[in-house]
């Protein structure tokens, strides 16, 4: 993901949603690929695979969204689901400037806070030194913060962009989707989950992953890959 090292940070400072989405269109070119690829995303990798697959539908076979669901359930949880705005509270205390110090701050302590409250009773030292380590610089962690300023803030938008943003936050993917929820997310919360599928189309399903939190494809990696290897191998026709 752009911003986070060893990735380079964005020449124009764009972290929005739909820069993400044609940064995976544009990795598809580089590697050669062709109709029959999968785009899997995990928190912020899930809009940027759901945007990728809207906005050029004819590069991806499948599409498969871990912890951050489509279909608008998000939206609307911000303003109708009280219990997700409280867990999302740190995405409104990144709008504020005291985040560039806060989150960096003794030895990343905020991330740490995080993963407990996200993967409730999982232990995951060697990942969260990783995390840390992608915002260890400077701007590595003004990208980060970027993420959420260009999505609920006053973040830059890259003015190009705006017709492929707008489109990403009103359609929905056409191709077949599967998207996977961990059962003690404490980031996004099983109701909004459950609300995601209610709204999901005919080509979709939802799956809750027991025991598991937010990072489940670290808590329970073999259930998440059996999950997506049977959707991909039920779709590559």
């Amino acid at each position: 993901m752009r911003g986070y090292a060893p990735t380079s940070v964005a020449a124009n400072g764009a972290y929005q949603t739909a820069a993400l989405s044609t940064d995976a269109n544009a990795l598809h070119d580089v590697l050669g690929a062709d109709s029959r690829a999968v785009i899997i995303g995990h928190d912020w990798g899930a809009p940027a695979a759901y945007g990728a697959a809207i906005l050029e539908p004819s590069r991806w076979k499948s599409v498969v969204g871990m912890s951050v669901p489509p279909w608008g359930a998000m939206g609307n949880a911000f303003v109708n689901n009280l219990n997700q705005v409280q867990r999302s509270w740190y995405m409104f205390f990144f709008q504020h400037g005291l985040a560039d110090f806060v989150v960096g701050a003794n030895n990343h302590a905020f991330i740490d806070m995080l993963w407990d409250q996200w993967s409730p009773g999982f232990t995951a030292e060697a990942d969260i030194a990783h995390a840390k380590a992608c915002i260890a610089q400077p701007e590595h962690l003004a990208a980060a913060l970027g993420y959420y300023r260009a999505t609920l803030g006053s973040g830059f938008r890259d003015p190009a962009l705006e017709s492929a943003q707008a489109l990403t936050q009103s359609e929905s993917p056409p191709q077949p989707l599967l998207y996977l929820h961990g059962e003690n997310d404490g980031c996004i919360g099983l109701d909004v989950a459950h609300d995601a599928t209610t709204r999901a189309p005919e080509h979709a399903q939802v799956k809750i992953i027991a025991n598991a939190g937010h990072f489940m494809q670290l808590e329970q990696p073999e259930i998440v890959n059996a999950h997506i290897v049977n959707w991909i191998t039920t779709h590559a026709s």
